[in-house]
């Protein structure tokens, strides 16, 4: 790998040399800086003080560089606007040809300044780093909160570049209005969705998108599934490989397993307390019982994820057996009046969560240009099934005898998620295309080194690095090559390695990911608790029948998407994703609040309207927090056995045993004291993720 100081050189505009981060300079003065100290020449306040003063003079040179840049683009623009009046009036193809390459012209620059964005920004971000590891001192955070809150900031300038967009919006609304309109008079801004042809806007838009972080629903979706997005092909040859291992009913084989995996999940938490109480257990045994599923979970993730490294097809099939099995345990227990069935049956069932395969399978087989549809998909058929599961459960509540065995509500999940096992596994064997493991090979041996010349290939191959905000993902695999004596291929070569096992992907969590993933456990925690003592609670204080329980919790389920519409497509575009992060865990911490027993009487509007602020609350947290972990996570997480999709699922499902453990437990002493006892840990975990979060607010930038 190239150390960043060569490929900023490498790939400068010669003309522009001038105005780019001096970085060598800034290299040897946190160097020459740490001698200073431990020879006593300057103090560390001294220091920070320097050091402080250089990097602003960096960052104001390229600001005022970026400005006047962004001032000629603007005013070649106008010009050519004039030139476009003109031609409007007394129209000539050639005029409009010639108009439209002097267009393309102005694009072409205009992606040059972005990729001179780009690579400042990534100096300024590395060199901050590099001065923290030198000094063991945070000085990134207290320099980018108190630059970029300051009303007079350079920084947001690198950040959130207005002017840019301005001159984007100019170029593409011209570029549109100049092609063969046939007719039509309106303009993009009328046509919102009208596709723009012209291959340099969608250069332009993609560079844009990447340095503003600016998202949409489907982004906000796909950011659910802590999928891996890397960018497309920058070759014919990469693109036709990924073709190649793409197989359309092969990804709806996999998102058809996350939505009946959901369903099979919650399907029987409506009757899950009926049940345990028709073996002879407690109500309250119904969090074992539900549990039970996630702590098979835990481990069925990590060989599921191993065994996805060598195949999709057989961990597929291997699930589907086992799920078919387990949901026949767990519909016979009744007639066999054997709790210990019944819970075997569930553990079964956490035996064959392919979650795990699922997203690989979309991380490594789906092109990168559907890449994020896919992942919207797998988040989107995992909504879908946390709602359908109770709504089914709601509708059976037959009961007959077919000769020895019972069919009722309490079974009758398990035979139908049996029989819906069986027809996929049916269709799996049929339909099921393994993509040739051949072509990862193929894929790793076609990194190019870019060259120095500008052109448009070269140009979007540069833009294909994070800024500020998506940091972490390029900056562990990079931060030794930047040190001269660290510059051999072989540490390169290591520092992109991914994570081998549980201790190397622990070493690679930075507090920041820590936050977010007890933020993530937390959240877990919180709905579980919500959602799997429903049953029990409505039916002590509201003499709930199942089908009541049942609505109630598909309609917490339909309220998934809506939200994320929301979220993804407005708030999102309003706020900084660490605002909406906090603004979320103190609104959960207001639902958990609100959800306690604190009088005699206990109100259906109290626990609904509480419901329903802890769970939309806990949705709109957990896309930010997923969304700001693939941010801040290591790149070496990205891929392997041990990368961050399985981390996460892990600190989920973690929590979610805990919970069922807790109802469970608290069951113990007695049903009118569970809803406080279980809410008490929720509280405490949901105060202290805050706390976590605050202390590491400024590193979520």
């Amino acid at each position: 790998m190239v150390n960043f100081g060569k490929k900023l050189t490498a790939d400068q505009v010669p003309e522009w040399r001038g105005y780019y981060i001096n970085y060598k300079l800034m290299k040897k003065k946190v160097k020459q800086y740490g001698q200073q100290l431990q020879q006593g020449e300057k103090d560390r306040r001294r220091v920070l003080k320097d050091f402080s003063k250089m990097l602003d003079d960096q960052i104001e040179k390229i600001v005022l560089f970026l400005l006047e840049q962004q001032g000629m683009l603007a005013s070649r623009i106008e010009k050519l606007g004039k030139q476009r009046a003109i031609l409007a009036e007394q129209p000539d193809i050639s005029g409009i040809a010639d108009l439209r390459e002097a267009y393309r012209e102005v694009g072409l620059d205009l992606i040059k300044l972005l990729k001179f964005v780009d690579l400042n920004a990534t100096g300024i971000r590395k060199i901050l780093k590099k001065f923290d590891k030198r000094f063991s001192y945070r000085f990134t955070d207290y320099y980018v909160s108190s630059r970029s809150n300051h009303p007079y900031s350079q920084l947001q300038q690198v950040f959130k570049h207005v002017g840019v967009g301005a001159v984007v919006g100019a170029l593409s609304r011209n570029l549109v209005d100049l092609q063969e309109r046939q007719g039509s008079y309106l303009s993009i801004y009328d046509q919102p969705t009208t596709a723009l042809k012209d291959p340099i806007i969608d250069m332009i838009n993609s560079s844009v998108d990447k340095l503003t972080r600016s998202t949409n629903f489907l982004r906000f979706l796909g950011q659910h599934a802590l999928i891996a997005h890397e960018e497309s092909p920058s070759t014919a040859g990469e693109e036709e490989i990924e073709d190649q291992k793409y197989h359309f009913i092969s990804l709806m084989l996999n998102l058809v397993n996350t939505f009946l995996y959901m369903v099979n999940t919650y399907i029987i938490v409506p009757t899950a307390d009926d049940y345990s109480v028709s073996l002879g257990a407690a109500s309250t045994v119904c969090g074992v019982v539900i549990g039970s599923m996630a702590v098979a979970q835990v481990f069925s993730s990590v060989y599921f994820s191993a065994w996805s490294n060598k195949s999709y097809f057989r961990p597929l099939v291997f699930s589907s057996i086992v799920l078919f099995l387990g949901n026949v345990c767990y519909a016979m227990a009744y007639d066999m009046n054997s709790l210990t069935v019944l819970i075997i049956g569930r553990l079964l069932c956490g035996f064959g969560s392919a979650r795990a395969v699922n997203r690989r399978y979309i991380s490594d087989c789906v092109p990168a240009r559907i890449r994020m549809q896919a992942s919207a998909g797998f988040v989107s058929a995992s909504a879908l099934g946390m709602a359908c599961g109770p709504a089914l459960a709601g509708l059976l509540q037959w009961r007959f005898k077919i000769y020895m065995v019972t069919f009722s509500q309490s079974t009758l999940p398990g035979w139908l998620m049996a029989v819906a096992w069986l027809l996929y596994l049916v269709w799996l064997c049929i339909s099921f295309k393994e993509p040739n493991r051949a072509d990862e090979v193929y894929d790793t041996q076609q990194n190019t080194a870019p060259g120095q010349r500008v052109d448009i290939e070269q140009v979007e191959n540069g833009l294909a690095q994070p800024l500020l905000g998506n940091s972490e993902t390029k900056e562990n695999e990079e931060d030794d090559d930047d040190d001269e004596e660290d510059d051999s291929e072989e540490c390169a070569q290591d520092s992109r390695k991914p994570a081998t096992s549980i201790g190397s992907a622990y070493r690679l969590l930075t507090p920041s990911v820590k936050v977010q993933l007890l933020i993530y456990f937390m959240l877990k925690y919180a709905m579980e608790i919500l959602l799997s003592e429903s049953s029990v609670i409505t039916s002590h204080y509201f003499k709930w029948n199942t089908s009541a329980v049942a609505i109630f919790l598909a309609i917490l389920g339909l309220t998934v998407l809506p939200i994320n519409a929301v979220v993804g497509t407005y708030i999102s575009n309003m706020f900084e994703d660490r605002q909406l992060l906090m603004a979320s865990q103190i609104m959960l911490l207001v639902g958990i609040i609100f959800s306690f027993k604190v009088t005699s009487t206990y109100s259906v509007v109290q626990y609904v309207i509480s419901a329903l602020i802890t769970f939309v609350s806990a949705e709109v947290l957990e896309g930010v927090n997923l969304s700001l972990l693939s941010s801040v996570m290591s790149s070496r997480l990205s891929r392997g056995t041990y990368n961050g999709g399985l981390l996460s699922t892990e600190a989920g499902t973690l929590a979610r045993v805990l919970a069922d453990c807790t109802i469970t437990a608290a069951g113990y002493l007695g049903i009118g004291s569970l809803l406080n006892v279980t809410l008490l840990p929720s509280l405490v975990i949901c105060a202290v993720s805050i706390a976590c979060t605050f202390l590491t607010y400024n590193s979520l930038f």
